[in-house]
């Protein structure tokens, strides 16, 4: 079941209103130009920054109005790494976020994060290996808002929860990882397509791997769930291309957390050498990424200006897989 942990949000929209006038000369017109300057505060949407203009005058500049303003998105497993990133850069844009994953604690902190600086955000806890939860997940995200815009894919089982080869692999713990890897994200889509079908618009983001394109030792059961994510992302993608609809994926390569540090220090112990050793010949940038690096692209496929992409698989590795 999915038990609805922090949804509420903390004060309404500020709106601020003020004016100012000002002249200065210009080398392109002559005389005096009054300017009349209006700032309008809505949440963050849009920032005054002002400017020392000449002596002790000040101008003010209208920042960009935020990419994803007036959208919805649902996110899972935002409780922590990549999907907290990107819960964090989606509501920096404008947007309302419902943030799914197991732990109550991890996505009220992540709601927490977002409240105080206007934005909105829904948490959401369950376990997506219960096949029930997908629909359930996009209930409550329309109970809340009333419309979905974007789904992101991000919730998995990462392979050094139980490395290991095939010939060793346990039954259960395959059936697990396609079951949060692949088969949730089929089950999110297929719940939210009407609702993108309807007003035939919308954005769907599957957060895949490198291992969606290239085996991985000892993951089998990860690499496998990936390629099969891929290939979810491509088909889907055609089927809703003259819809409105774009779906696309990400492939990080190695991102700083918890999961990345356990693959690491057991493939340094497979290859006799040290994790900070190992750490350096990962990429050729030389270290892991982190995840705030992950959700600029993220950002863009969720706005406008991505209406011409779809059915994309983007490598965001630190050069590790250039194809």
């Amino acid at each position: 079941m999915v038990s609805e942990a922090l949804w509420q949000q903390r004060g309404s929209t500020e709106r601020k209103k003020g004016s100012r006038k000002s002249s200065r000369k210009s080398n392109l017109t002559t005389g005096a130009r009054a300017i009349k300057s209006t700032a309008r505060f809505i949440g963050s949407a849009i920032r005054p920054i002002r400017e020392r203009v000449g002596r002790g005058q000040l101008r003010t500049r209208m920042a960009t109005q935020q990419k994803l303003r007036g959208r919805v998105a649902l996110i899972t497993g935002a409780g922590r790494g990549i999907g907290r990133a990107l819960a964090l850069a989606f509501a920096r844009e404008g947007a309302s976020v419902v943030i799914t994953a197991r732990t109550q604690a991890e996505v009220e902190a992540v709601v927490a994060e977002i409240e105080p600086g206007g934005g909105e955000a829904l948490a959401l806890v369950g376990d997506l290996a219960e096949s029930s939860l997908p629909a359930q997940i996009v209930r409550g995200t329309l109970d809340r808002f009333g419309t979905v815009d974007i789904l992101v894919n991000n919730a998995g089982v990462v392979s050094s929860s139980d490395p290991r080869p095939l010939l060793d692999f346990r039954d259960e713990f395959w059936n697990f990882t396609l079951a949060v890897n692949l088969t949730a994200p089929y089950l999110l889509c297929k719940a939210v397509l009407p609702v993108l079908l309807k007003k035939k618009a919308g954005r769907i983001i599957n957060i895949a791997s490198l291992a969606g394109k290239v085996g991985l030792l000892h993951g089998s059961a990860y690499a496998a769930s990936k390629h099969g994510l891929l290939g979810l992302t491509r088909s889907l993608a055609l089927e809703v291309a003259d819809q409105g609809i774009t779906v696309n994926a990400i492939c990080p390569g190695p991102v700083r957390g918890v999961a990345s540090d356990n693959r690491i220090r057991y493939d340094a112990d497979r290859l006799g050498t040290t994790p900070e050793k190992l750490e350096t010949r990962l990429t050729p940038i030389g270290r892991r990424l982190v995840p705030e690096e992950i959700a600029p692209l993220a950002v863009l496929l969720a706005s406008d200006e991505s209406a011409a992409i779809t059915g994309q698989a983007f490598n965001v590795c630190g050069g590790t897989l250039m194809i």
